[in-house]
């Protein structure tokens, strides 16, 4: 199955995963700075949205936005650009954790990577692919994900946390 997306809808809901994230990092009292990086292209090379500076050092964080938190599964995206070939960040992104967040319900899932990546790679076959098409001027491109129960990953990888923001 196949889904539509606009650009505006997904800049809107990636702004607003930032937004909310940041506010969240600044009210932690082990902050000392958070840096929004997300147009710096070498973090963006990295795929690498934030760093966060605690008292212990910096901590790279990639932030995906979703508003689908009704059918309680995360989208693992394998391919951002499937025409291109193009991996999906969540294979390659050199962040300490990918911060999940469902803007619709405000919960925030922080996933740790390599942790989560490496349990993903081994499992990723029992999880549903789907895909998104997302126009661009006349053309389009094609992400290409699995779908991953939230449950499970609660359950099968350890490290993962969930904040009520």
């Amino acid at each position: 199955m196949t889904y539509s997306y606009s650009m505006d809808d997904t800049v809107q809901v990636a702004k607003q995963a930032a937004c909310d994230i940041e506010a969240w990092l600044w009210g932690k009292p082990e902050t000392i700075n958070v840096t929004n990086v997300e147009h710096d292209p070498d973090y963006q090379r990295r795929d690498v949205d934030l760093v966060w500076t605690t008292r212990t050092g910096d901590i790279l964080i990639e932030v995906k936005g979703d508003q689908w938190n009704k059918t309680r599964n995360f989208f693992f995206e394998t391919h951002s650009n499937l025409e291109k070939g193009n991996p999906g960040c969540f294979m390659y992104t050199e962040a300490q954790f990918i911060f999940y967040y469902f803007v619709n319900t405000c919960q925030l899932y922080q996933l740790p990577m390599p942790k989560t990546r490496e349990w993903f790679l081994i499992t990723m076959r029992r999880f549903q692919e789907r895909s998104t098409i997302t126009p661009v001027g006349n053309s389009y491109y094609t992400t290409v994900g699995r779908l991953v129960p939230v449950t499970t990953v609660m359950l099968e990888v350890p490290g993962v946390k969930m904040e009520q923001l």
